[in-house]
């Protein structure tokens, strides 16, 4: 390929890069991993005759939903390895890399309570809800993508809404409520103030934390109100001296970089509803941390 037809592809991905990002990260949850996809779905697009592509962002929508659904049915496949829960990798949305999140349902589409909760769904069913619902695209336009029926796809986005409607009626607070109990539930934890951190929370809150194996984590999800509180007052305490707590955004959300004298240790979420945290999300697997910077 001439030099000049490689600035061409490249213009044409780079054109679409936002929008194909969000739809990688979406699909996996990963930011390295939606990386990847754009890269291969780069590979792929220098290797095809764009003369005969009459629309470059359905076709290179087409190549890295494909892409994404493969790896992320790899990852599930592979999962069993992982040691502790498995959460979404934080990522820096104050200018997002996925484009406009101008609406409250586009944040909540790349936050990470909602992105938690897709790990449940097939993958069929992550890809119908996310381009349905995040891009907005017809179920016809959707079957194309992905080689279905439009009733099968309408039907698989039924399925999944289904599924995570309960808990998304968990998560209703918005950002200024969410960044009030956040602030209020660390400067708590660090007091080791066990009655405060109990009623900052809902009484079947639960929390997760990722350490993937590098770092300590808890194994299993801590659920209640009093386990939880004990959890963080025994990690963030007046015992761990020098823990920092910086304030960012992170997927569209307030959220915490917690760093130790030695760097960066965690990003903490939370979502809540009524006044109350009913989800903590703790990520420390430094493989999840690379693009934050305090």
């Amino acid at each position: 390929m001439s030099r000049a037809g490689a600035m061409q592809a490249a213009g044409a991905l780079t054109a679409h890069r936002p929008m194909l990002l969000g739809l990688a990260y979406r699909l996996l949850g990963s930011r390295h991993d939606a990386e990847d996809v754009l890269q291969e779905a780069y590979l792929r697009w220098l290797d095809v005759d764009r003369d005969a592509v009459a629309e470059p962002r359905r076709y290179l929508s087409r190549v890295v939903t494909r892409l994404a659904l493969d790896r992320l049915r790899a990852r599930q496949a592979a999962r069993e390895t992982y040691v502790g829960p498995w959460l979404p990798e934080p990522v820096p949305t104050g200018s997002s890399p996925f484009g406009p999140l101008d609406t409250v349902e586009l944040r909540e589409t790349v936050s990470t309570a909602l992105l938690h909760l897709l790990e449940r769904l097939t993958p069929p069913e992550r890809a119908v809800w996310v381009l349905h619902t995040a891009f907005a695209l017809p179920y016809a336009e959707i079957a194309d993508l992905l080689d279905r029926s439009a009733p099968d796809c309408r039907q698989l986005h039924h399925r999944a809404a289904a599924r995570i409607a309960e808990d998304r009626r968990r998560f209703t607070a918005g950002p200024d409520e969410q960044r009030r109990l956040l602030d209020a539930f660390v400067a708590a934890a660090r007091d080791g103030d066990l009655v405060r951190l109990t009623g900052l929370l809902a009484a079947d809150a639960t929390a997760w934390s990722d350490g993937g194996g590098r770092v300590r984590a808890a194994r299993n999800p801590v659920s209640g109100a009093d386990r939880i509180a004990r959890f963080f007052a025994g990690v963030y305490g007046h015992r761990r001296p020098g823990v920092r707590a910086t304030p960012l955004e992170l997927n569209g959300a307030p959220a915490l970089l917690l760093s130790w004298p030695d760097g960066p240790r965690h990003t903490l979420t939370v979502a809540a509803a009524r006044g109350r945290i009913t989800g903590l999300w703790l990520v420390g697997n430094p493989e999840k941390l690379t693009g934050l910077a305090e």
